[in-house]
């Protein structure tokens, strides 16, 4: 759960989210499958390359002391099951706002789902709030509820085993030193964690976004991605706070 690898994740994830949405847009607009598809690859290839080689700059200059061929042997690259589980939710949410949300407008599951979320999670009453004000929905609404409670399913699946997270990260410290201590890099993820809270979960960011940015990426991202990423975050601050206490604590669990 270093910030390198924290990063180089977050990065991936966000770059073959965008690529799909760009890739479904174009098609959208009666573009040529194959046109699309090497235009919005070379962008990503791009933009992939350029987040990874600064992230693994980071990466090399805090991981001294560890040979790079040990680094990069398998069984270190494999994800674990929350990794798999996150993967497997952004998926889902992506289908969801592509094929399955802009069918269910007006049915008896999207709003079943659009309330409880309401209910929850402030952010979402707040995009309700500025999407009708901009005379949009298209199934943006209920996409965002799916994907909040896919990101409360992820925090509640991902806390049950955080004793287990914090073991194997005390074992990772001690076999791959970090840049940061214990305590300032459950800081690190605390702050950005709040920060992405208050911007997303209270759903401060959304009357600062013109109409215009909700029907490209950014609105999909922001809909169908940015949950669950603040989601990983909070897991991540709490395991790295969980990691920097009393290893006693977790071993009696």
């Amino acid at each position: 759960m270093g910030v390198a690898r924290l990063l180089a994740k977050g990065w991936v994830v966000f770059c073959l989210f965008a690529a799909a949405h760009a890739l479904y847009l174009s098609l959208a607009r009666g573009e040529a499958l194959l046109d699309a598809i090497i235009l919005i690859g070379g962008c990503v290839l791009l933009f992939a390359a350029m987040g990874l080689l600064f992230v693994g700059g980071f990466g090399m200059s805090a991981g001294a002391g560890v040979p790079l061929l040990q680094r990069l042997k398998p069984h270190r690259r494999m994800p674990g099951f929350n990794e798999l589980t996150f993967a497997a939710f952004v998926l889902l949410s992506l289908i969801d706002q592509m094929f399955v949300a802009p069918r269910l407008l007006g049915g008896p599951l999207e709003d079943a789902v659009q309330t409880a979320m309401a209910f929850v999670v402030p952010g979402q009453r707040a995009l309700q709030r500025v999407l009708h004000g901009c005379g949009l929905d298209g199934g943006r609404i209920f996409a965002s509820a799916f994907t909040w409670l896919l990101a409360m399913i992820f925090v509640g699946s991902a806390v049950s085993r955080i004793g287990l997270t914090a073991g194997l990260i005390r074992l990772e410290r001690v076999r791959r030193p970090s840049a940061f201590n214990p305590t300032l890099l459950a800081v690190l993820y605390g702050v950005v964690a709040i920060v992405a809270f208050q911007l997303l979960f209270v759903g401060s960011i959304y009357p600062w976004l013109d109409c215009a940015a909700f029907t490209d990426l950014t609105g999909a991202i922001l809909i169908g991605l940015a949950p669950l990423l603040l989601a990983y975050m909070i897991f991540a601050a709490l395991a790295a706070l969980r990691a920097s206490g009393p290893e006693n604590h977790d071993r009696d669990r």
